[in-house]
């Protein structure tokens, strides 16, 4: 019998990958030249994309000893997916496969999967308590295809019966991992074979249900007549069979088979543009499981199934593109207003705020990113510029150290630059830290890049990195600059939309302006809002209670999934920052802070005037950063 409290929802058992999509679209495979790395395999793509519908999901299989089988991890981790049973796998190397899209039909793609990871997984992987653990099992075709995970398979949907869990199969037919055609001609959907036919129609009784498209219903009933096949099907198990019939919908099967398509229920999919199919049939699948899974009826089922199916079609990639729960829910209460999701504002933002990989309740953050202060210091010491690298690196050293003491873990960061912090960017990345990274030139007004197009830069930095983006702004700037301004703030928000970085827009009023009224800050924060500009990230000075406030009822309406807003220090005394935080104590829309010189800049001075060695530096910067730790803590008990 099935437990009375399950920990999850679905357990997927089969294919899990590296994609490699190429970015070149409508080039063919052999002229691509860039590749984006992302989570695939159909069953690691339907653990993530039930998570991220809601469902709690684990993963059942493995993964190499490498980095590859280390980011497969750690994507479906981030999701919410349990790994417990994702094993490591010494002796064999993660999978991959390389995917191209040269048009709306072809879609070229190789599997390398000699001796992979995944398809290493025995009857020994099976335990019968994390299987008990779960509501349903789901299962995807590839893993009959092989003896060892064939009968890995059958354990699990043994003990699966055993204890009551509900049982699904993806029939997943590719007939290159079935040994059926060349190793190069993974693109190729539909092989006979009666001996496939056979192996997949004796184990059929074990499903309750059963998808695949009319291709896949082709292979497991050994007809390329649909209904013909069907009915075979329908002989070997009284599954529920939902048949996918590309841009009509699907047909929902639970009794017998119709004589004509006319007498079946077609549950309708959503006409968008096509990008690449590839994929569409994991989020489906991971709609239809939502719905399955939370017993609501089919043709809701077939709701979520046909609208993940259609979004992911109309984007780059598969599990990347899946939706969230909350997306697909607004995409479902106006699909006829939305002909091309790829190009629905709304829609875009929405995923790209809900797909977020971390959570940052707090932020403590040291800015150290400054560039012209510390040439300015440098020249004043009489000291050489060459030296501010090293300095950088001694003030990482204090930030990690007095994170550390702290206790910062998941709320530390630093703000550096690549002028002189690129070797403590190196250091940091990878390491759980926000890390934010300038691309305004330092004092420019109105704004310029420091290194020329922001799109040429962003394609080499790590995704981890928060793009920061300092603007002197003030209503009274005048038509031009305003314009200009707005221009180039405009074209960053678009970049990072389309790199998928984070964007941190600090605001701080133009100094050649006599009037620096606070409620100004707020006017600048509507005007970019109504430019359709949706930072993750504001860095603000400090403002009085009142405007805190609304600042939280603007951010709240214009929009609710912004991570926030950060203290900027302007170079304030220690105890006018602490009245800043104190203001802030009540808004909870202020994350937490990023200050700078308060914090280096005289320990740098002396250090680099030769009054103090590395070791005084890093002990008042520590001190100097704790303080500040101290104060925002004191207003804002860590949560």
């Amino acid at each position: 019998m099935q437990r009375q409290h399950s920990q999850l929802d679905v357990i997927c058992i089969g294919r899990i990958a590296v994609d490699f999509y190429s970015q070149q679209i409508g080039a063919r495979l052999e002229d691509a030249s860039s590749f984006a790395r992302y989570l695939g395999g159909s069953s690691g793509n339907v653990a993530y994309g039930t998570a991220i519908q809601g469902l709690k999901s684990g993963m059942l299989g493995r993964v190499g000893d490498e980095h590859m089988g280390r980011f497969l991890r750690e994507e479906l981790q981030r999701a919410g997916v349990d790994t417990h049973c994702l094993f490591t796998d010494k002796t064999r190397l993660t999978g991959l496969v390389i995917l191209g899209i040269k048009d709306q039909d072809t879609f070229p793609l190789i599997f390398y999967r000699e001796k992979c990871a995944d398809m290493g997984l025995v009857p020994e992987d099976i335990h019968e308590d994390y299987i008990a653990s779960s509501r349903a099992l789901a299962v995807t075709g590839t893993h009959l295809s092989h003896q060892d995970t064939r009968a890995a398979v059958l354990k699990a949907l043994e003990i699966a019966r055993r204890h009551g869990l509900k049982t699904a199969l993806d029939i997943d037919y590719r007939p290159v991992l079935w040994g059926l055609t060349s190793l190069g001609d993974g693109e190729t959907r539909y092989i006979e074979s009666q001996r496939v036919t056979e192996e997949l129609q004796d184990v059929l009784h074990y499903f309750d249900l059963i998808v695949g498209t009319e291709e896949e219903f082709h292979i497991a009933g050994g007809s390329t007549d649909t209904l013909a096949a069907l009915q075979q099907v329908r002989k070997k198990t009284q599954a529920t069979l939902v048949c996918k019939r590309g841009a009509l919908g699907c047909v929902v099967l639970e009794k017998a088979i119709p004589l004509d398509w006319q007498e079946a229920e077609i549950h309708r999919g959503v006409r968008v543009e096509v990008l690449n199919v590839l994929g569409a049939g994991d989020a489906f699948m991971s709609g239809l499981l939502r719905g399955w899974l939370n017993d609501e009826s089919w043709e809701q089922a077939c709701r979520y199934a046909n609208a993940c199916g259609a979004l992911v079609v109309s984007r780059h990639g598969c599990a990347p593109a899946m939706p969230t729960k909350e997306e697909l829910d607004d995409y479902l209460q106006r699909t006829a207003l939305v002909p091309r999701p790829d190009k629905d504002i709304r829609l875009n933002h929405l995923h790209r705020v809900t797909t977020r990989k971390q959570h940052w309740p707090e932020l403590c953050v040291f800015a150290f990113d400054h560039r012209k202060q510390l040439e300015d210091m440098a020249r004043q010491a009489g000291a050489d510029s060459a030296l501010l690298p090293r300095l950088k690196m001694l003030l990482l050293r204090a930030a990690q150290e007095t994170a550390a003491a702290a206790g910062l873990q998941g709320r530390s960061g630093i703000l550096a630059d690549t002028t002189y912090g690129q070797p403590t960017l190196n250091a940091i990345s990878g390491k759980g830290w926000w890390i934010g990274r300038p691309v305004e030139l330092p004092g420019a007004h109105p704004l310029r890049l420091e290194h020329g197009n922001i799109g040429s830069q962003l394609i080499n930095w790590p995704q981890e990195h928060v793009v920061k983006c300092l603007v002197f702004y003030h209503p009274h700037d005048g038509e031009v600059v305003c314009r200009q301004q707005d221009e180039l703030i405009l074209d960053i928000w678009h970049s990072c939309n389309q790199s998928g970085h984070e964007l941190l827009l600090e605001i701080i009023l133009s100094p050649n302006q006599a009037d620096q009224n606070e409620s100004f800050y707020l006017d600048i924060l509507r005007h970019f809002y109504a430019l359709g500009i949706q930072p993750d990230w504001w860095k603000l000075p400090p403002l009085s209670a009142a405007s805190w406030r609304e600042a939280g009822t603007l951010l709240e309406k214009e929009d609710p999934h912004c991570r926030g807003i950060l203290l900027l220090g302007l170079d304030a005394p220690e105890e006018t920052l602490k009245a800043g935080f104190a203001a802030a104590a009540d808004a909870p829309w202020v994350k937490g802070f990023a200050v700078g010189r308060t914090i280096f800049g005289q320990p740098s001075r002396e250090w680099l005037q030769g009054k103090i060695n590395d070791e005084a530096l890093v002990s008042q910067v520590k001190e100097n950063y704790q303080t500040l730790i101290h104060y925002w803590r004191e207003v804002r008990p860590a949560r």
